[in-house]
């Protein structure tokens, strides 16, 4: 492993997207525990992606314009019924001092199902990993799997420092009761944008 494959890893994990979206709008609702939970969650969605790279599956995404295509709308519609959901319920996003805690297996699994979804990441470890993989390794696979580990453990680092940072900014949200109302939308559009970029997108 090198110190470029360290920096490389880290400017894409700090690049905003749904994972790093849904980890804010966790700690702003519910707090420091819960965006920790969803950055979990976030993290473990990639295990899939993973697999499918090492199993040679993102393979067949980057052949099969109807996997990608199926894939991608899948990611798609979930995206979309987020951005409904935050719109919709004025609890979803409510930031008060009594807010209702939301349950850990319901934060982990929406988490996992955000960056399972994500047909954009497996190609990523299609085209990324391989590149950091020395030709003369007695076993690719293992190199591939210790890189994807620390990516792993380099995305729930950055995504807890994310989620926390939103969580000590909740008192401030309190204090403004106003500012749901546009967090709510805001979030929302974000999750909408960022379907509508998906849907749009090519390989």
């Amino acid at each position: 492993m090198t110190l470029e494959y360290l920096l490389t890893s880290i400017v894409v994990i700090l690049l905003p997207g749904t994972g790093v979206l849904y980890t804010l709008a966790t700690g702003l609702n519910s707090g420091a525990r819960a965006s920790i939970l969803a950055a979990f969650g976030c993290t473990l969605g990639i295990l899939p992606h993973i697999i499918a790279s090492v199993a040679g599956l993102a393979a067949l995404l980057h052949t099969s314009a109807l996997a990608f295509e199926v894939i991608k709308y899948l990611g798609v519609a979930y995206l979309v019924y987020m951005a409904f959901s935050v719109l919709r319920d004025a609890e979803s996003l409510q930031v008060t001092e009594d807010a209702r805690p939301m349950r850990p297996g319901k934060i982990i699994a929406t988490a996992i199902l955000l960056n399972s979804l994500n047909p954009k990441l497996s190609l990523f470890f299609l085209a990324f990993l391989p590149q950091f993989v020395p030709d003369a390794t007695p076993s690719p696979t293992l190199s591939m799997l210790w890189l994807a580990a620390v990516f792993m453990v380099l995305t729930f680092i950055i995504f807890v420092f994310y989620g926390v940072f939103a969580a000590a900014a909740r008192r401030h949200v309190i204090s403004r009761p106003g500012v749901t109302l546009w967090l709510r939308r805001g979030f929302a559009g974000a999750f909408g944008l960022m379907g509508l970029r998906l849907a749009l997108s090519a390989r």
